[in-house]
């Protein structure tokens, strides 16, 4: 069994990493980061979300900064404000123990920008920020990205299917020159080898992990036939037998999330609505209550769920199938995180039975037809 000591970790890392209770590395972990820490190179991960993709890039950037140096060394783009913050948040546990600081800032919608200026003007070796907020910055002409050596675009598919390709496009210009860019993504839509065959070296590493597994092996997939009338009542059943399990419910629209989180609450469910509309400072309020336990479960729309890394959730389930085959992916990725095992569930209407087969088909997995909850 390998060990982040024979993969060319630091024992000050590895110090930081034990007491995090993090001693297996993942495969994606065992995979990339040996190639990054040997050489400068550029690194395509394709991995599901929760296989431990920031220690993969985090660690070797880390190994990476020269901290004699104060200028910008390292920027990591990620999709949404809640993965910046955590992102930043592990790479500073991870520097625990060492010697010299290394020092990273987050710059991201829902902040004064003034804030985050004042922060950069310290010391700042590693940006983590989400693409809008960063071309803010730059625009202004109030960062210094010359000098950076790695650039890491962090879920990429996610960041494309929020909108942000001509935002990537206009980064990647600005930041062309002598940097290694690593890119890790769950899916690999036409958009993201684009962005490879654009931005990317011909010869740039490509690790796959769990080739035969686009979706996690660990999750089961059921869905459960019923109709619209029908869908509320089913979820209320689940809900009355899962008082001690937490998890995500998927809906399309904004409208859609609010009615059912109003629904729910009004049935005495502890339950919280993320959707578009909604203030940073609410979002923040719900994410809060949702990681702290107060919330059982999450309604959420597609975008809004973005992000969101919440370890131990023991369902997602799919009050309308997604639009996007992609989606399905991210969806039912929230459960079963790191070595766990979850559920997804589809609650659909009969002439959505081939949806179902297409999902399996496309994405290689099992659906089992169940007729309770």
């Amino acid at each position: 069994m390998p060990t982040f000591s024979a993969l060319g970790i630091q024992t000050s890392y590895i110090k930081s990493l034990k007491e995090l209770g993090i001693t297996i590395p993942t495969e994606i972990q065992e995979k990339a980061i040996p190639q990054l820490i040997k050489s400068p190179t550029d690194l395509i991960g394709l991995a599901q979300t929760g296989t431990g993709k920031t220690a993969a890039f985090g660690l070797p950037i880390l190994h990476h900064i020269d901290t004699s140096k104060s200028e910008i060394q390292a920027l990591i783009l990620a999709p949404t404000r809640e993965l910046v913050q955590q992102i930043q948040k592990q790479l500073f546990r991870f520097t625990k123990y060492n010697k010299d600081k290394i020092f990273s800032e987050g710059i991201y919608g829902g902040e004064k920008i003034g804030i985050q200026l004042k922060r950069i003007q310290r010391t700042t070796h590693i940006i983590v920020a989400t693409p809008g907020r960063l071309i803010d910055f730059i625009e202004r002409g109030e960062i210094n990205l010359e000098n950076i050596k790695t650039l890491v675009l962090d879920e990429a598919d996610e960041m494309l299917s929020m909108g942000f390709k001509q935002d990537l496009d206009k980064i990647l210009k600005f930041t062309s020159g002598s940097r290694n860019t690593w890119l890790f993504s769950a899916t690999m839509p036409e958009e993201i080898q684009s962005i490879i065959k654009k931005y990317m070296a011909k010869d740039a590493i490509r690790i796959t992990v769990n080739k035969n597994d686009i979706v996690n092996a660990n999750i089961t997939h059921q869905y459960l036939v019923t109709s619209i009338k029908n869908k509320t009542n089913v979820l209320i059943q689940f809900l009355d037998g899962k008082t001690e399990e937490r998890g995500i419910i998927f809906c399309r629209t904004k409208a859609g999330t609010q009615n059912l989180t109003k629904v729910l609450k009004e049935e005495g469910f502890a339950v919280g609505a993320l959707e578009g509309d909604m203030q940073q400072r609410d979002r923040d309020k719900v994410m809060r209550a949702f990681k702290n336990e107060s919330l059982q479960v999450l309604v959420s729309t597609d975008v809004s769920a973005r992000g969101i890394d919440v370890n131990n959730l023991a369902f997602v389930i799919h009050h309308q199938l997604p639009e996007q085959l992609e989606y399905y992916t991210h969806r039912s990725g929230r459960t079963a995180r790191a070595g766990k095992t979850g559920i997804s569930i589809a609650l659909i209407l009969p002439n959505e039975l081939q949806y179902i087969y297409n999902i399996e088909r496309s994405l290689g997995i099992k659906f089992e037809e169940i007729f309770s909850l």
